[in-house]
């Protein structure tokens, strides 16, 4: 079967997930995580994407990015691919591939699901069940977005900016997102697009991609739009 094309729209988010082969671990130690987070940046950097939020989760990763350049998401994921696949097998002295295939992603319309897709991605220890609250996991975006905590890795995008004239501001309101938990749709919404690698959005905006790239963005009938049952991965996706 023929791999679907990429979405690949500079200026446009999307979310990705990249899951460790056979639902192994793709950390082993804390340093593997470090290590990670510092391949992450330089590749980031390297091809002008702009990372909003992650979590990295025992057997997956989870980013919100946006692409300065058509190809920019692929060729970072790459780069973190080779840099940390390589540091991982000779740490280990293992052979072979981390990664369960290539890595998915999913069009984020930022106007309506972006600070709902970082929510989301952050809450991933919560609904796994490793932490009480995202504040008290060490791997993820939260300490940065919620609380001020120094990470270079970030780029705030300007709708989170949107939440305050101050940076103080913006977190403030940023935690009070996580006062209510997302709803049963917005989570199954967000799985659907990302495990058939769609659209997650309104449907003008679908509409308006589709046009663009002359592609189907939404899942379910051959070539119409549908809701597609969710996809469940490793600990809670």
């Amino acid at each position: 079967m023929a791999r679907k094309p990429r979405f690949n729209l500079p200026g446009v988010p999307q979310h990705i997930v990249q899951r460790g082969n056979n639902r192994e671990p793709c950390f082993y130690a804390v340093d593997d995580y470090y290590r990670y987070l510092d391949d992450l940046h330089d590749a980031a950097v390297k091809n002008q994407v702009a990372i909003h939020a992650y979590v990295l989760m025992t057997n997956h990763v989870h980013l919100l990015a946006t692409p300065g350049q058509a190809y920019s998401i692929s060729h970072m994921m790459q780069d973190i691919g080779r840099k940390y696949v390589r540091y991982i097998n000779h740490t280990y002295r293992r052979t072979g591939t981390l990664w369960e295939g290539r890595y998915k992603a999913s069009l984020v319309d930022s106007e309506v699901y972006l600070l709902t897709c970082m929510r989301y991605i952050e809450m991933n220890p919560v609904r796994a069940g490793m932490v009480e609250s995202p504040g008290e996991y060490s791997w993820s975006s939260y300490p940065k977005n919620a609380q001020g905590r120094n990470d270079k890795i970030i780029k705030p995008h300007p709708v989170y900016q949107l939440l305050g004239t101050k940076e103080s501001n913006q977190r403030y309101a940023y935690r009070a997102l996580f006062r209510y938990h997302l709803d049963d749709a917005q989570v199954r919404a967000i799985r659907d697009a990302l495990s058939q690698e769609l659209v997650l959005g309104r449907d003008d905006f679908k509409d308006k991609i589709e046009q663009m790239l002359k592609r189907q963005t939404r899942a379910g009938q051959r070539g119409q739009p549908c809701i597609a049952e969710s996809a469940s991965i490793y600990y809670v996706m």
